[in-house]
């Protein structure tokens, strides 16, 4: 007779985070006054870094985003300048993580274009962008930086295709076209070498993104995958969506099969969407439900139960969208281990909810703060495309981190060529961009056409009538 041994196994894992908790930064350290944009788009219309925060805003006639210094808090100047030159809704806004004034946008106006933000932030209205980028037919939903290359950014948008543009040469340089609907989510692991998506289509991909192969597709019947995010080096998957019974649904998976999931856990009933937030630091999981006000929180190990339920941070007020401050913004001497910036539209108040490990002594945790990704690229776009793959280059927060390397985008230089045809520049006048345009490019082009016809009409009159005069003039000589 075989006994099975029963392990016994506390509620609680002894971990160093059980105790993490939440704290909204004081009236002071809010950012008010405003309009957040009332855009349905399920992103977070929010990007922070340790210079600058940068929040899509309300805007008529054309899509328009706020820079504001992030030690500038308080209430913001109703006039306060703006990033403003899209024709269409911004959709996505992202900083470089290398460059910290570079920030890159898309829009309905199927564009992508690269800012750079002066020392201090605006002083005036920016709508020139320093790289305008075209090569979507529709509209753009996402941008994602590289990991680990500065001059790498991807793209998706509702043509249903992700392009890879090189910013050295300011041009897309890679097409993926596997995708059947619009795509969801974009997430890389730890070196950039995988890109991990979530689809309209009901599937998860992971992604080999220079070759553009599918080297795991995973048809989500009982699981709909909203966002997707690559759990650091463990080789897992976590995926946020939505159960066939209708309630909000995680699922962590293993990057080389995703034939079924590992776990599956029912979070509750509501609708809103589940964005997810990992700290490969701490091993650590955010999930930020839109809509709600509340941020739940767990650890993440390799071996079972594999997500351990930490706490939740509770507020009554509603988030729209979280960003996210890098780790070399962070507060170490308070034990700060991840800040978000809750938008609030409601209010038209962005706050910063601080999540702090408790500890009594003052002096460096270094257990809580292992070597981390700083802001120096580990290859360049070229040595990325010919595929070099390189793990982030570390820094250690101990010291209150220096950049060491001082990097400066250097737009490219682009030789203007010019197809002129009836005094219009072909190749300056770019497609349209949204549907009003379109209609106003199809009357124009109308007006043209029937101007042409009558065009035509009128020197097929006047060939006739000199082809005549012609014939008299033959004939007069004999008739004399």
């Amino acid at each position: 007779m075989t006994v099975t041994k029963m392990s016994w196994r506390p509620t609680y894992r002894s971990s160093k985070f059980r105790n993490v908790y939440g704290k909204v930064g004081s009236r002071e350290h809010c950012f008010d006054g405003i309009p957040i944009t009332k855009n349905v788009h399920d992103n977070h219309f929010c990007a922070v870094n340790a210079k600058f925060i940068a929040i899509v805003t309300e805007s008529a006639g054309g899509g328009s985003f706020l820079i504001i210094p992030v030690n500038q808090s308080g209430r913001i100047d109703p006039h306060h300048p703006k990033v403003c030159g899209h024709q269409g809704n911004v959709l996505d806004i992202k900083w470089n993580p290398f460059i910290e004034n570079i920030i890159a946008s898309c829009s309905e106006d199927s564009s992508v274009r690269i800012w750079e933000i002066p020392e201090g932030g605006l002083k005036r209205n920016m709508s020139e962008a320093v790289l305008e980028l075209y090569g979507h037919s529709r509209r753009v939903g996402l941008i994602e930086w590289h990991p680990t290359s500065s001059g790498i950014l991807f793209s998706a948008g509702y043509d249903y295709k992700i392009l890879i543009w090189n910013l050295e040469i300011g041009e897309p340089v890679k097409m993926i076209d596997c995708h059947s609907d619009v795509i969801l989510c974009m997430s890389f692991n730890t070196d950039g070498s995988l890109l991990a998506t979530s689809c309209k289509d009901k599937k998860l991909r992971v992604i080999e993104p220079r070759s553009g192969r599918v080297l795991q597709e995973a048809n989500c019947k009982n699981h709909k995958v909203n966002r997707v995010v690559f759990l650091g080096n463990m080789k897992r998957l976590l995926t946020t969506g939505v159960s066939r019974w209708n309630t909000r649904q995680i699922a962590l998976w293993d990057q080389e099969d995703l034939s079924m999931p590992i776990i599956e856990e029912e979070i509750d009933g509501l609708s809103g969407l589940l964005f997810p937030f990992y700290d490969a630091d701490t091993h650590m999981l955010y999930l930020a439900g839109k809509g709600d006000g509340n941020i739940r929180y767990y650890e993440i190990s390799t071996e079972k139960p594999y997500l351990q339920y930490l706490m939740e941070f509770r507020s009554p007020a509603p988030q729209k969208g979280l960003g996210v401050m890098p780790k070399h913004g962070l507060d170490v001497g308070a034990c700060e281990v991840f800040r978000f910036y809750k938008l609030v539209t409601l209010k038209g108040l962005i706050e910063p909810i601080s999540m702090i490990v408790p500890r009594r002594s003052e002096t460096y945790q270094e257990d809580i703060y292992p070597m981390t990704p700083g802001t120096e690229p580990a290859v360049t776009a070229n040595e990325w495309l010919s595929g070099i793959n390189r793990d982030p280059v570390l820094i250690s927060l101990k010291e209150g981190y220096q950049r060491p390397s001082q990097l400066v985008f250097k737009a490219p230089v682009k030789e203007k060529k010019s197809v002129v045809v009836n005094g219009i520049d072909l190749l300056e006048n770019v497609p349209p961009r949204t549907e009003n345009e379109l209609l106003r490019m199809f009357f124009r082009q109308q007006d043209e056409l029937r101007r042409l016809k009558d065009e035509l009409v009128h020197k097929d009159v006047r060939i006739r009538q000199l082809e005549l005069e012609l014939n008299n003039l033959k004939n007069a000589p004999n008739n004399m």
